[in-house]
């Protein structure tokens, strides 16, 4: 934002001295400062003034005066003319260094800096202060991006009628009388300014210049090249101005009164005189409130006319603003200054002090250019062909790891549960392995630590025992673990199945514990990253296995806890497991969400993990020691009856450890979760599902899976076509993604995985593909927005 400096001139005289009130604020905001003060008497200025104009005018320049002007022959050098203009510049700095101004000059140098962009208008009604060369004061030389206007006391804001949509910057361009001069020089000019539309109105009647300014579609700016001239009056405080349509006919402003009030009620802002003597066409037009002129306040000669237009619309139509555009085409004069002295004094702006200067920028984005718009069928074809792509490689398997790795970041970001109130798991620690009923035997429990265990868990009435430890060899001296693993009806043991590529043969069960009690411990690792995401409920083993179970552990525990509660386990009509009113769905060997062709071996089901942050937050657990040594707290002890026990290992050195999707924490890495927190995760599964109406883990149909994807595709294209503004478009996308990536999470809470990397794949191709579309469409405002002005 520049800065807006104006100096209001009081009601004075050069022999009795002004008031002068000095403002410095931000441009179109109130001022911060206001300062009052005073110039002295200077009776010699008006003096010097003549002087310096009657020199001037004496060097009989050819010139776009009134075209019955006498030329006078230059009876004076060149020197006569810059000494007078040398004496008149002295004698203003002089004036402006008085100590009664002393404080407002200290003012404009405190506030300014040299690198602001600064408007510096000065109001007044004196004809003889609008026509000083204040550009030459030195208080205003530091000021690299400072140009001064004039404007009157008196001003207000227009109130602009709904015009009809431009598509151009209008320009209406009177080429009047041309006797003597050359003006196709600024049509050739005017004619090459980008996004403008030009009318050239050429010697018009006044009728047709009439009917052009009461056009309803409005004019930007008004431009006038020809012959005018100024009448001061012979109190020399008034002047009027005049401009000459043809050879015949000249009218004054006050001649157009009505017609000019209607033009800038439509929008007219700026007019530009390029013809001589302007001083009196601006005071005219400032009583009608036009906001900004440009014009010449002396007699201009015809080739600085020129050069002035060429330089000036170089710069406004290449994105300077108005006042840095008549300041740089003015400093350019100064190179002509040589054959026409004092050329850089004649450019003038003229200023509505309600108004804020346009910049051709500003008309660019305020016109509405015709452009092809894309059709929403051109979207929706897109999205359409977009989604059978990512389709058809999804089911390809291509997106299958990052799908997976997708879904364990949603599965991390729910919030944590207490752990399952109805498990206790009894771990075997590495100091469990040294303790003496272990009598070495490192990789299983011992007869003896066995039998004092079970003994001790019977104190407390569990509903169900498992032994998630292999125990492939017989009782050899303790009959009565013998027999309790023989009669036990609340004891279920585990056996492994074989692998061919890692364990051909498999572990067999405990020989005492009977078949219908073993369940096997086997569970699935995606290949990819030996990740645990599925749970493996049933299957048939090999006929040359030594286990020949084909129930899992995990579920054998759950269906004893739930059957003692009476609730039934059966299948529906379409092979789905059915615990009491809820129905497990399987996986299905071809497509399952995010797995693509997996291993279809058995009866597989999505692990719905209870959240963790640690293993203590999937069931309470105590270790060998503390049961053999009675160190439970008699709080938890006090809860252990009906519920299930599982026995397991949880020794590093055992190798018993599994990767899950909790294995990346929410604090970093960590480390994987023993297998006896993973039987507890599946039995915990199982049990909520039922008892808590947790859902399980689900998947939209193929065709559903389909739909979704279609439809996020379909919503990218859609915010692409809605937007032109990069901004507000590339924050509507990345709402957009945020929407898709909070929906996916939400539905996860419960119980759907749906697929959130191909529908953010289809969104952000189909947004993309719309956008290089509508790109590639005519769209005239692209060429507008940046207008550039290249005169030779």
């Amino acid at each position: 934002m520049g800065k807006l400096v104006v100096l209001k001139f009081g009601e004075g005289s050069f022999e009795q001295g002004f008031p002068v009130t000095l403002q410095i604020g931000e441009d179109g905001d109130r001022p911060a400062v206001e300062l009052a003060g005073r110039l002295p008497p200077q009776p010699e200025i008006p003096q010097l003034y003549r002087k310096w104009q009657s020199a001037y005018y004496s060097l009989g320049l050819r010139s776009r005066l009134e075209a019955a002007a006498v030329q006078i022959t230059n009876v004076c050098v060149l020197e006569d003319c810059y000494n007078a203009a040398e004496s008149l510049s002295r004698s203003l700095n002089n004036w402006l260094s008085s100590p009664s101004f002393l404080a407002l000059r200290d003012k404009f140098l405190e506030k300014l800096m040299p690198a602001d962009a600064i408007r510096v208008i000065l109001q007044t009604e004196d004809l003889l202060l609008q026509r000083l060369p204040w550009h030459r004061c030195d208080l205003f030389a530091r000021y690299p991006q400072a140009e001064i206007a004039l404007s009157t006391p008196a001003y207000e804001e227009i109130a602009l009628k709904t015009t009809s949509s431009r598509t151009q910057i209008r320009i209406l361009a009177i080429l009047g009388s041309s006797a003597g001069i050359d003006i196709q020089a600024d049509r050739n000019l005017l004619e090459t300014l980008p996004g403008a539309d030009v009318k050239f109105l050429v010697e018009p009647s006044r009728q047709e210049l009439d009917r052009q300014l009461w056009s309803t579609q409005g004019w930007d700016i008004l431009f006038f090249a020809g012959h005018s001239a100024s009448q001061t009056t012979a109190s020399q405080n008034e002047v009027t101005g005049r401009i000459y349509l043809n050879q015949t006919e000249s009218l004054t402003i006050a001649d157009l009164k009505h017609a000019l009030q209607t033009a800038v009620e439509n929008g007219l802002s700026v007019a530009i005189f390029n013809s001589c003597d302007g001083l009196g066409l601006a005071r005219d037009l400032a009583s009608l409130h036009i906001p900004q002129v440009v014009f010449m306040r002396e007699p201009v000669p015809d080739r600085v006319a020129q050069e002035f237009l060429k330089s000036f619309l170089q710069a406004f139509a290449g994105g300077k603003s108005l006042y840095l555009s008549v300041r740089e085409a003015r400093e350019r004069l100064q190179g002509w200054e040589s054959e026409y002295p004092a050329a850089s004094w004649l450019p003038v702006i003229y200023q509505n002090l309600a108004e804020i200067p346009p910049t051709w920028q500003q008309w660019m984005q305020r016109l509405r250019p015709p452009r092809q718009r894309l059709s929403l069928r051109r979207v929706f074809f897109t999205s359409t062909i977009v989604t059978a792509a990512v389709v058809g490689m999804r089911l390809l398997g291509l997106f299958q790891p990052i799908e997976l790795q997708a879904f364990d970041q949603l599965m991390r970001l729910r919030p944590i549960e207490k752990a399952d109130p109805r498990l206790l798991l009894v771990t075997v620690t590495e100091e469990d392995l040294q303790l003496p009923e272990q009598k070495q035997r490192k990789g299983s429990l011992s007869d003896l630590a066995l039998e004092k265990l079970l003994q001790k868990l019977e104190q407390f009435h569990p509903q169900v025992i498992g032994l998630d430890i292999y125990r492939d060899f017989p009782v050899e001296k303790l009959p009565s673990l013998k027999s309790r693993l023989q009669k036990s009806d609340r004891l279920f043991a585990i056996c492994k199945v074989s692998d061919p590529e890692f364990d051909p043969r498999g572990v067999q069960p405990p020989p005492e514990v009977a078949p219908e009690r073993i369940g096997f411990s086997d569970v699935i690792a995606d290949p990819d990253d030996n990740i645990v995401r599925r749970h493996l409920l049933n299957f048939d083993p090999p006929l040359t296995s030594r286990c020949s179970a084909n129930t899992a552990l995990s579920f054998q525990l759950a269906h004893q806890y739930l059957a003692a509660k009476g609730i039934e386990t059966r299948f529906t009509p379409n092979g789905n497991l059915q615990l009491g009113n809820v129905v497990f769905p399987r996986l299905q060997p071809f497509h399952t969400g995010g797995y693509q062709r997996i291993d279809p071996k058995g009866y597989q089901l999505l692990l719905n993990y209870r959240p963790f942050d640690s293993v203590d937050d999937i069931a309470v657990a105590v270790t060998l020691g503390d049961i053999l040594s009675d160190r439970i707290p008699p709080n938890l002890a006090r809860t252990l009856k009906d519920r299930i026990v599982l026995i397991g290992l949880a020794a590093p050195s055992t190798g018993d450890a599994w990767s899950t999707p909790y294995s990346i924490g929410r604090q970093g890495l960590q480390k994987q979760i023993p297998g006896i927190y993973l039987q507890a995760q599946m039995v915990s599964q199982l049990l909520s599902a039922v008892l808590d109406g947790r859902t399980p883990l689900w998947v939209l149909p193929l065709w559903g899976e389909i739909v979704w994807i279609w439809a996020w595709s379909l919503v990218g294209g859609v915010v692409v076509w809605c937007w032109r503004s990069p901004a507000r478009l590339g924050l509507s996308v990345c709402l957009t993604i945020a929407a898709l990536y909070g929906s996916s999470w939400i539905l996860l809470l419960q119980g759907g995985w749906l697929p959130l990397v191909p529908a953010a794949l289809a969104l952000v191709v189909t947004g993309g593909r719309i956008a290089v579309v509508k790109r590639s469409l005519p769209d005239s405002s692209n060429l507008l927005l940046k207008p550039t002005l290249k005169i030779d």
